[in-house]
């Protein structure tokens, strides 16, 4: 297998606490992607915008939905109808256990749904599986 570096981790939560946690989760599966945060929705358009990023693309996204100003649907929501932004692959990462909410995050074509309240192990699994789905899926290059 082709060891190709991992893409740039966008993670938009606004629990410091979690952040951490994906970030422990990254350093146990012994890989460092470049990690950037936002707090929310607005945050992480800023930090996507194509003019003014610093988010290297391709990127995968790591989103919650409950967060103040924007929440991970709404941010969802403007991605998916942004020429330049709809082709992002994102992962939600929310505590909700909400059918509803798991059905609405796919009907935005997430690339997967992860509940952040599992037990640590199952937690570390999760970020394993992101793992490998960097190492074995080709993402698009930027235009």
């Amino acid at each position: 297998m082709s060891t190709r570096p991992m893409p740039d981790v966008l993670i938009v939560d606004d629990d410091d606490i979690d952040v951490m946690a994906v970030r422990r989760a990254l350093a146990k599966a012994n890989v460092s992607p470049r990690t950037h945060v936002a707090h929310n929705g607005e945050e992480a358009l800023a930090l996507l915008d194509p003019d003014a990023t610093s988010v290297k693309s391709p990127c995968i996204v790591l989103l919650d939905i409950n967060m103040p100003r924007m929440n991970g649907f709404d941010f969802l929501d403007r991605i998916r109808n942004d020429e330049r932004l709809h082709d992002l692959v994102v992962f939600m990462v929310s505590t909700s256990d909400a059918p509803e909410d798991r059905a609405r995050a796919y009907r935005y074509n997430v690339a997967g749904y992860i509940n952040k309240s599992l037990p640590d192990a199952k937690f570390h699994a999760s970020v394993n599986m992101l793992v490998d789905y960097c190492r074995v899926v080709q993402l698009p290059d930027t235009p």
